[in-house]
């Protein structure tokens, strides 16, 4: 049985530097739920969550963002479920003790500390990482009705170029059984077009599961690069977790990375050069082993490869969707579109 767990883009990304951008954000969210015709008591939640969000952003770090996407989960009878996850990111002063500071009445800024807790009570998934000196991130998901489950935790922060409206990098992910495939791709260059040639590899993929056909990565990059050839092309990341196996099969084209991590210790599965829809002359398929706890990363080249988890004290441990955007925040080069997804098997917690 397949269950998408994310497609595409992050839908709205909003900036907060001023006390407008509070009221911003908060239509953002009221107009992403009304587009996707949520319903009325979550809607009503996402919205005290995300004015709660932008305003501890301006109290405690001055400036940040706030990030919102749809994503998919499920009910115990396999009923498929939309919510909305918000992500707010700064790099302020962080905090000592984030517990503490979700008490109500207790502040790290001198004000009354009520809105962290606010956030915690209206979500129905919370999450934060924050370290002194480092920023923090917050990820809080309001689903459309309760007792939505997620085998996996799903990550993706996928933005365009400042300036840009449409994002070149697109992502997608799926459950498959008990095991996973994804695909993240980078349209060459930015803008319209490099859009159109991301969304032409993930409509392969959505195309592929609807019709129950579950191809091996290299045999899916061959498909992209046909479905692609009336595009600018793009690179492209596929991978396919197979649980029971303990491994991971992988096959990329073009300037993605990929890695598996646990524990601190990073894997890399290796891309072949060339460019789907244009320049690929021989797709090579690869394997790792896969373990329970373990990490995939992928990223396209709006991030340095140059990135590492070892300064985060605990950031691992977190949700995959929190370490994707602590990746994004600190790693973005900021001179093309940047896409970051991270996975791992088990709810959150």
């Amino acid at each position: 049985m397949e269950t998408v767990l994310t497609a595409s883009r992050t839908e709205e990304c909003i900036a907060v530097n001023e006390t407008v951008d509070v009221a911003a954000a908060r239509r953002a969210a009221a107009d992403l739920t009304r587009r996707l015709a949520f319903a009325a008591e979550p809607a009503a939640r996402l919205a005290l969550v995300v004015t709660e969000a932008a305003t501890n952003i301006l109290k405690h770090a001055g400036h940040g963002e706030v990030l919102l996407r749809t994503v998919m989960g499920s009910t115990p009878a396999a009923v498929a479920v939309r919510g909305i996850e918000m992500l707010a990111i700064d790099d302020g002063a962080g905090m000592d003790d984030a517990q503490a500071a979700m008490a109500d009445g207790n502040s790290t800024a001198g004000t009354y500390g009520v809105g962290l807790g606010a956030i915690r009570r209206q979500s129905d998934e919370f999450d934060l990482y924050s370290w002194p000196g480092r920023g923090t991130v917050l990820r809080a998901v309001l689903w459309e009705t309760p007792g939505v489950r997620q085998d996996w935790q799903c990550g993706l922060v996928c933005l365009p170029l400042p300036g840009e409206r449409q994002c070149g990098d697109a992502g997608w992910a799926a459950t498959i059984d008990d095991g996973l495939l994804l695909v993240l791709a980078d349209g060459l260059g930015h803008g319209d077009a490099a859009a159109e040639a991301a969304d032409a590899a993930v409509q392969v993929m959505t195309d592929m599961t609807a019709a129950s056909r579950v191809l091996p990565p290299a045999e899916l990059a061959q498909r992209m690069h046909g479905a692609l050839q009336k595009t600018r092309g793009a690179a492209v990341a596929i991978a396919g977790v197979d649980v029971q196996a303990g491994r991971v099969c992988y096959a990329g084209v073009g300037n993605i990375a990929c890695c598996t991590s646990l524990e601190g210790q990073r894997r890399h599965l290796v891309s072949v050069n060339g460019i789907v829809g244009h320049n690929l002359r021989k797709v090579q398929q690869f394997e790792t082993p896969w373990q329970e706890g373990m990490l995939l990363i992928l990223h396209s080249d709006g991030l340095t490869s140059r990135w590492s988890l070892d300064a985060y004290p605990g950031l691992e441990q977190s949700h995959a969707a929190v370490i994707a955007a602590v990746l994004y925040r600190d790693f973005y080069r900021g001179r093309d579109d940047v896409s970051v997804m991270v996975l791992r098997r088990g709810e959150a917690g």
